[in-house]
């Protein structure tokens, strides 16, 4: 990659319960999707640097679920499930959190959300940005608080050094 990967990563809050977060990768969009949609793939770099995902589930279609364990390095599993809402490929995936959990994702945060993933083609490169629309202005500031962004951008960097692996992506 020609830029480093904080370079790329960009986090804003843009409303009282929104948190946007963005990265442009140096892989063309068709990778980018398959590495976020494919549970094998999505094991590899999901979460944290420190945290591991054994194989997942994921049922990519509007009203399947998801599931991905993440293992801390405290030893806890953080489990991360959703409902898919909305699949659009290779451009958008819409999902919500569990309505009736303390806890969507993670370490907890953020709970009862919905996430909108875009997958941008910009020529040979793709800016994925997650849009989080949190329950409340409370549920945003928790979450931010206790590293959703930080915890974002760590999982960003890791798929990105996935996605320079392309081969071993596309041969899949």
């Amino acid at each position: 990659m020609n830029m480093t990967p904080e370079q790329n990563v960009s986090a804003e809050i843009t409303g009282d319960r929104e948190i946007v977060i963005s990265r442009i990768f140096d892989a063309p969009r068709k990778l980018v999707w398959k590495a976020w949609t494919d549970p094998n793939h999505i094991s590899l770099w999901w979460g944290p640097r420190g945290f591991d995902a054994p194989p997942c589930e994921v049922d990519l279609r509007p009203g399947g679920s998801f599931l991905i364990n993440l293992n801390g390095p405290d030893g806890n599993i953080y489990p991360c499930k959703g409902t898919f809402r909305e699949i659009t490929e290779p451009e958008r995936i819409v999902y919500d959190g569990p309505p009736n959990e303390p806890a969507g994702c993670g370490a907890g945060i953020p709970p009862e959300a919905t996430v909108t993933v875009t997958f941008a083609e910009l020529g040979e490169q793709t800016e994925l940005t997650i849009h989080t629309l949190l329950a409340s202005e409370e549920h945003r500031v928790a979450a931010r608080n206790e590293g959703f962004i930080e915890g974002w951008q760590q999982s960003l960097n890791r798929l990105a050094e996935e996605l320079e692996k392309g081969a071993t992506i596309q041969n899949d």
